[in-house]
């Protein structure tokens, strides 16, 4: 058993570390304001190699694993610079083309996926169902050589910047007649598919929609894979990539708070000229913070690990906990920030109230702590499930 990271991804952590400080806070907070997107960021971490680490060599990149991502997710975000489509577009997207699209969907997606040029954002959550696939009521119909689409989705984040939806449908199984998921690679431009953006009390630069399929017809090769068969394992092999990545970028995000809180704290001299850390009251809250935050980076570490090993169940274990743990510690870190900040922890330029949204929802969004909480109660402690 080992804590250290290779050589490369030592190397991997210092270089996005240098990237995202380049940019920083400022950078990322402007750019929400102004309703912009990290455009210039994101190009750039492409070029660099950044957005494909995850992404074998052949399809243009790194060769890497969720690892290696999950360390561009967190030292972006240490660096104030949290970039949601990184777990939406490399993590999700790449990986479910990768273990399960056709030969021509990797050589055709991948490539662009890994270079930035090409952003592919994901919809299962719905209004009435939220993300139980088991529920969902987008439907997906055999029309000639192609398929019809419709239904709606909802908080589907980043739709105005992409390429392409990978859209969560049933389809009926002609076999059965079971309800089985099936996921379509569907041009964000066909006819039929319209979007509404939603207002949210987050400062983001990505922007979250409200998504209506009408009768969107895409062609046979817009299933992801070579057959119906392909949908469950699929959409499972987005999953734990989501939660891992998730959690690296609130791990990073409470790294950022908790750095720029002990900055301020060990500098500012209030009572008699000692600095306002002197004193356990402040310094206690944030040293916990740092305890939980570290704890999160541990449980990340190992849902990595296994995932690139292929332990899946292990991995989904694993990566539940991490993101349990990630979304406390780091809205955690960010209200500790904010407190022992005083006044200044509510102002834009000290830069840690302005991710308060943000972590408040890493504890709903991708799953709840208290789905997760189901979770481990069934699959680790063995209980009856109670929904």
């Amino acid at each position: 058993m080992t804590f250290d990271l290779t050589p490369e991804q030592d190397q991997l952590r210092d270089a996005v570390r240098a990237l995202g400080r380049r940019y920083g806070h400022p950078y990322f907070v402007a750019k929400a304001k102004s309703g912009q997107h990290t455009t210039e960021l994101w190009a750039e971490a492409g070029q660099l190699g950044y957005l494909g680490v995850n992404i074998p060599t052949e399809y243009g990149g790194g060769g890497g694993g969720i690892t290696e991502l999950a360390i561009v997710c967190e030292e972006l975000a240490a660096a104030g610079c949290p970039l949601l489509l990184l777990v939406v577009s490399p993590a999700i997207a790449a990986t479910v083309i990768n273990r399960h699209g056709t030969e021509e969907q990797r050589k055709r997606h991948l490539p662009g996926l890994a270079d930035g040029s090409q952003k592919i954002v994901f919809a299962i959550t719905e209004p009435e169902a939220g993300s139980n696939f088991h529920r969902l009521g987008t439907v997906a119909r055999r029309d000639g050589d192609g398929w019809l689409l419709s239904g709606r989705k909802c908080y589907i984040s980043g739709v105005d910047e992409a390429d392409h939806v990978l859209v969560v449908a049933r389809t009926e199984d002609t076999g059965t007649g079971k309800l089985k998921p099936a996921l379509f690679l569907v041009p964000t431009d066909v006819a039929g598919l319209t979007r509404s953006e939603l207002d949210m009390e987050i400062l983001s630069p990505e922007n979250q929609f409200l998504l209506y399929l009408d009768d969107v017809r895409v062609p046979a090769d817009a299933l992801v894979g070579e057959s119906l068969d392909a949908g469950l394992p699929a959409l499972f092999a987005g999953l734990n990539p989501e939660r891992i990545t998730v959690a690296a970028m609130g791990a990073g995000t409470g790294r950022y708070a908790i750095e720029r809180a002990s900055e301020y704290t060990a500098t500012r001299k209030v009572w008699g000229g000692r600095s306002i850390g002197s004193h356990q009251g402040v310094s206690h809250p944030l040293a916990h913070a740092a305890v939980q935050v570290e704890l999160a980076r541990l449980m990340i570490q190992k849902a990595a690990t296994l995932y690139d090993a292929g332990r899946d169940l292990e991995a989904g274990v694993a990566g539940n906990m991490a993101k349990y743990a990630a979304g406390e510690a780091a809205a955690l870190a960010v209200d500790t920030a904010v407190q022992v900040l005083g006044g200044a922890g509510m102002t834009t330029e000290y830069g840690v109230a302005t991710l308060l949204g943000a972590v408040r929802a890493g504890r709903i969004a991708p799953v709840s702590r208290e789905m997760i909480l189901n979770f481990v109660a069934q699959h680790v402690l063995g209980q009856e499930k109670s929904y």
